[in-house]
């Protein structure tokens, strides 16, 4: 028996103890999880119960978002030792199907993601994980930032789906925790400048201040406006929509110049319209992001060196103790927070 967060029913939350899978295999790592970052997908599950298909028909302990430390190692595993502080990649594929044979297990339809039903996630003092999936840190990034991997893995999957070149200028709609790091991961890989459009301006006050980007409140400017004034007429070189919503979604052939590029990041509840003659008429290239594949070791490196700062990112960390409270803060959406983490006992 385990003690975790375990998402009961929807809005239903406790802390107890739970029967958890410990068998530790060959090519396995035991981890003492150590910080959990809340992930808007969590917090879905906690106020529907579901998202799509993904259904909690049964208990399921929640968080994705993960940090720690190896303290045991399956007899097979070489290239990580005990005492290894690491951060570890929540979606394990089948290693023998076609998705991951072509490198693109993210969309391997047999992939068992971490707080995904029936599957449970790491908000519990120790996991087992595939050494494969578990990369070591470096000494001088924290905890905190490397639970910050998994989200920051999902703009390093946008700017490289949108092929970035040198000097590019980027819009990104939707100032959330994703559009926050597909905005950092943008200048990251290249772009000259990477503007930011958002109805709260307290978040855009938060990625504003990194150097490189600059905000659009649309309550004040519609983005295209923006964009037009930002660029003479001609348009973004690559748009990242990360809101999900329909009327962003429908805009965001305006945002482009002609022959630019779409990324299509954030998931709508519901379908929604698209202007595909608006595509067409610039010829865009339309590109789509589902979580990520090969891209964690590559968003470590960028943190280690420097040349992202996350730490920003991050509104409040509380003890394990407090995690449903920490669920009800999340749920309330507040325009101050970005990130909110949980430490895991004996951190």
């Amino acid at each position: 028996m385990a003690t975790a967060l375990v998402l009961e029913a929807a809005k239903k939350l406790s802390i107890r103890d739970i029967e958890l899978d410990s068998h530790l295999g060959p090519t396995d790592v035991r981890i003492a999880v150590r910080t959990v970052g809340v992930c808007g997908s969590d917090v879905h599950y906690y106020t529907h119960g579901r998202i799509g298909p993904f259904v909690v028909n049964a208990p399921m302990v929640l968080g994705h978002e993960a940090s720690g430390v190896v303290i045991e190692l399956g007899e097979q595993v070489r290239h990580l030792a005990i005492g290894d502080r690491v951060c570890m990649e929540p979606g394990i594929p089948d290693f023998t199907s076609r998705a991951a044979k072509l490198g693109i297990y993210n969309v391997d339809p047999a992939v068992r993601f971490w707080a995904t039903p029936p599957v449970h996630g790491c908000l519990t003092p120790q996991v087992v994980h595939p050494a494969a999936f578990t990369y070591r840190l470096p000494d001088h990034v924290s905890f905190a930032e490397g639970a910050m991997v998994e989200p920051f893995a999902i703009g390093m999957q946008a700017a490289l789906r949108a092929r970035i070149q040198p000097g590019d200028i980027a819009v990104v709609t939707g100032a959330g925790p994703i559009g926050m790091m597909t905005a950092l991961a943008a200048l990251a890989g290249g772009c000259a400048k990477v503007y930011v459009s958002d109805l709260a301006q307290p978040k855009l006050d938060i990625i504003g201040a990194y150097p490189g980007i600059e905000t659009i409140n649309i309550r004040n400017m519609p983005a295209a406006e923006a964009m037009a004034r930002a660029t003479d007429g001609w348009g973004a070189d690559v748009v990242f929509e990360c809101s999900g919503a329909a009327p962003a979604v429908l805009g965001v052939p305006q945002l482009a110049r002609p022959g630019g590029t779409v990324v299509l990041v954030g998931m709508p509840v519901d379908p929604v319209p698209f202007d595909i003659v608006g595509l067409q008429a610039k010829e865009l290239r339309v590109e789509t992001v589902f979580r990520y594949a090969n891209v964690y070791d590559r968003a470590i490196s960028l943190i280690a060196a420097g040349k992202v700062d996350l730490k920003p990112l991050i509104s409040l960390t509380v003890p394990f103790r407090d995690s449903i409270a920490a669920f009800d803060r999340a749920v309330e959406g507040r325009e101050t927070d970005v990130k909110i983490q949980i430490e895991m006992p004996g951190a």
